[in-house]
């Protein structure tokens, strides 16, 4: 008996911490919003979560209203989903809601790249002096001559180039954009090291076009590996592609390479002072590949889909390409000189904007997170307020909060490719919602400290993807009665989505 006693006490109190960590004893405190820990101890609702998140939060907020807490995976998740009242959300101090935190955690997880203290000092820094004004530029005209080398090699030697080429468009899309994206930011090949620039410009067509098929195999695993849900065999293949591009985006090839980017360069010098160690930094190379390329390509799939199925959209934008070249006193002609597309001519071009814009708003769709480091009380637009618990995580879902939300969008499933462009051909800004104006009505790129960096880049770089099929090419659908692909649901949260399936284009030299 004596023997049995501390056994039952250490079972029962094993139990109990068990019990705990399942989330079986969590109870709304009051102040909190309503909580729902689903029926599956410590999973919650991760599962239906995982197979839909917006079919999940739209289920969630019509029975707990704009404002709830739910356990996945062993977390709580406080969702905010009244975009009157982001602005508590975007602009709470990093004491309160950290997405630093959260970040660090996410780019371990999935790139093993374990981050230094001055980290997004680091990337802000060099962002803003390179990604912005004079910097952009730069990178602009960079890949103006990428994405001609890669768009117009393949057709340029062909016996008739009038003839039709067909291709996925998706793959298609990503393909040229991940490349000429990839090939812009980490260098060329010297010519020096060629025969010629010729032989230097093919090497570049071929390095990149494998590394784009090596890419594309850890994109698809990213969603599964950012869970944590997958299975061994798939996580080796994960960790081989990590150690693949460590090594293809590694500091020392790149001092071969001609014409890197300030902005990657820049990082990998600040690290090096700040004292990381060379295969660390090799890895964040890694990273910057995927934050920079793992959205525009499908992003441009998107674009150009909408254009060939609206031919109104269409029409109009083409004229304005057209009209912006005609203005640059250039002119495409068979044998003449390749176009020079500059930024000033990409900021004249308010109908593509919009057209890109709402793009993005159908299409895009992160989840926008942060740690909550300490007990906090969130006023909302209504003056109510609720209160979110030290080590539970807080999220807004802009896609459904916003985006698909017919009181600020009305129509919001349809494409409307002027839906951003007010009645004298501008930029529009005015939105609202029961009857207030909505500051946060588009948010793709996230908001507050989380915004992507590199998003003035990355809408340079559908711009002008767009820009170039339409000055050089014909394109069309292969099938225009063909229903648009459904969205691949098991990317909701991380950025620009995926269709389900391709669909078949052709297009060939409009001259």
């Amino acid at each position: 008996m004596g023997l049995l006693l501390p056994i039952l006490v250490v079972f029962l109190a094993s139990l109990i911490g068990g019990l705990y960590l399942l989330g079986v004893f969590r109870k709304r405190r009051p102040g909190e919003p309503p909580l729902d820990k689903g029926l599956i101890p410590w999973l919650g609702h991760v599962l239906e979560f995982r197979r839909d998140t917006l079919k999940f939060l739209e289920r969630m907020k019509q029975k707990h209203g704009d404002v709830f807490t739910v356990q996945l995976g062993g977390l709580y998740f406080t969702f905010l989903q009244d975009p009157l009242s982001f602005g508590a959300f975007v602009k709470e101090s990093r004491e309160k809601l950290d997405f630093n935190n959260y970040a660090r955690q996410l780019v371990r997880k999935v790139f093993g790249y374990i981050g230094i203290e001055e980290e997004y000092q680091i990337l802000h820094m060099s962002t803003n002096k390179n990604l912005k004004g004079e910097g952009l530029e730069v990178i602009t005209q960079a890949m103006m001559s990428n994405f001609q080398n890669l768009m117009l090699h393949n057709i340029s030697s062909a016996a008739d180039q009038k003839t039709w080429i067909e291709d996925g468009l998706f793959m298609y899309c990503y393909n040229i954009v991940f490349r000429a994206g990839y090939l812009s930011l980490y260098g060329n090949v010297p010519p020096k090291s060629e025969e010629n620039e010729g032989s230097a410009k093919e090497k570049d067509r071929a390095e990149s076009d494998a590394l784009f098929y090596e890419f594309r195999k850890y994109d698809q695993l990213f969603p599964n590996l950012a869970y944590g849900v997958l299975p061994p065999r798939k996580r080796l293949e994960a960790q081989r592609l990590m150690e693949f591009f460590s090594d293809a985006l590694s500091v020392q090839k790149m001092k071969v390479k001609d014409n890197i980017s300030r902005w990657v360069w820049d990082m990998q010098q600040a690290k090096e002072e700040f004292g990381m160690d060379e295969s660390m930094i090799n890895r964040y190379m890694f990273v910057l590949l995927w934050g920079a390329q793992g959205n525009t390509g499908p992003s441009s799939f998107w674009l150009l889909l909408f254009l060939m199925k609206h031919p109104e959209a269409m029409k109009a934008v083409k004229e304005e390409v057209d009209k912006v070249l005609k203005k640059s006193g250039q002119e495409v002609t068979r044998g003449g000189p390749l176009v020079d597309l500059t930024r000033d001519m990409l900021m004249k071009m308010p109908v593509l904007d919009s057209a890109v814009e709402e793009t993005l708003r159908l299409t895009t769709a992160p989840l926008l997170m942060r740690a909550v480091m300490q007990d906090t009380a969130i006023k909302m637009a209504d003056g109510h307020e609720f209160l979110v618990r030290k080590g539970d995580r807080m999220a807004i879902f802009p896609y459904s909060a916003v985006h698909i939300d017919p009181e600020i969008h009305p129509d919001p499933h349809s494409f409307k490719y002027d839906r951003f462009l007010n009645p004298e051909g501008k930029k529009k800004t005015d939105f609202y919602k029961g009857g207030k104006k909505v500051k946060y009505f588009y948010m793709p790129w996230g908001a507050g400290v989380s915004m992507c960096p590199g998003r003035f880049l990355a809408t340079n770089e559908l711009k002008q993807f767009a820009f170039l099929m339409l000055v050089y090419f014909d394109f069309e659908l292969k099938n225009p009665d063909e229903k648009i692909p459904e969205i691949d649901y098991s990317r909701w949260g991380f950025g620009s989505m995926h269709p389900q399936r391709d669909i078949q284009f052709r297009y060939r030299l409009r001259y």
